[in-house]
């Protein structure tokens, strides 16, 4: 499967889920559903291989240690660099390769712009080996509990920092919803940065923001799996982003790679048959746009 613009293959992020764990049964489950691409976890250096003899491509492989490249402990850091450094170095035979993280910081409770610090000087030490390896850092913003790069003004504090070609964006506009920032305007603004993209969507429950309003803590109402009192994480096209226009712009920004379904969506989700439905679902709705 490919989107109609773009032709940008389709995959899916390799999940949690029992089925997902026997990866020749799920590597032959996608060729059958007709999928292209899948992202690998913090194990990329030894299941790559399969991957690519199956005929699939590699999305995207998870960095081993990323909070340790925000600690405040300078032989922690260093201790991440060099663990991190050996596994681009050990997956750099798969080609160009895309290393996905979320820049958590080992301890959230520090000030942000001391995190932010140890952030710059880990990763402008890793940025040297990822260039020499032809690799690419993608980095989601998912708000998690102290992220950096989750904003606008967080990535582009940190490209201003560490202007190595080889940082970059994972694009996923589910985030950037939930927070209320213009995930068109950011693509236009940072998609020369973008060498991976989720396919991942989310849903605003206008009920709710009336009900609980987005300041204040609910007394009684409980948030949804994958979501919050407000909105919900959702498969492409349940929820409000435009694809058609994603895809225009990312054929603008010359982007080259592929879109992955990341399946976060409490309508698919616990059984097998329902997370494959789920992913099947997003990926043809995606060849649509």
């Amino acid at each position: 499967m490919k989107t109609r613009t773009g032709s940008f293959p389709i995959g899916f992020r390799r999940g949690g889920g029992a089925w997902q764990q026997d990866l020749g049964s799920l590597l032959q489950w996608a060729k059958q559903s007709e999928l292209e691409v899948l992202d690998l976890r913090t194990d990329g250096d030894a299941t790559g291989q399969a991957v690519i003899d199956a005929g699939l491509r590699i999305g995207s492989v998870d960095v081993p240690d990323n909070k340790g490249m925000i600690a405040a402990d300078a032989g922690r850091r260093a201790e991440a660099v060099a663990r991190n450094a050996d596994y681009v170095k050990a997956c750099a035979k798969f080609g160009s390769v895309n290393h996905f993280l979320v820049m958590l910081p080992l301890d959230p409770a520090l000030p942000r712009a001391e995190n932010f610090g140890y952030m710059v000087e880990s990763f402008g030490e890793l940025a040297p080996v990822m260039e020499a390896n032809g690799a690419k850092l993608v980095i989601e913003g998912w708000p998690g509990p102290g992220a950096l790069c989750c904003t606008p003004e967080g990535y582009r504090a940190f490209f201003k920092e560490v202007p190595s070609p080889a940082m970059g964006v994972n694009y996923d506009p589910s985030h950037l919803i939930r927070m209320r920032i213009d995930y068109l305007r950011f693509l236009a603004e940072f998609g020369d940065r973008v060498f991976h993209v989720h396919g991942k969507d989310t849903e605003i429950l206008e009920e709710a923001i009336y009900e609980y309003g987005v300041e204040q803590p609910p007394t009684f109402g409980k948030a949804r799996p994958y979501g919050g009192m407000t909105w919900r994480y959702t498969i492409p096209g349940h929820g409000v982003a435009r694809w058609n226009e994603i895809m225009r712009l990312l054929v603008e920004k010359g982007y080259k790679g592929a879109v992955s379904i990341e399946l976060e969506d409490a309508n698919f989700h616990q059984k097998p048959e329902a997370e494959q439905l789920g992913i099947v679902m997003g990926a043809k709705f995606l060849t649509g746009v």
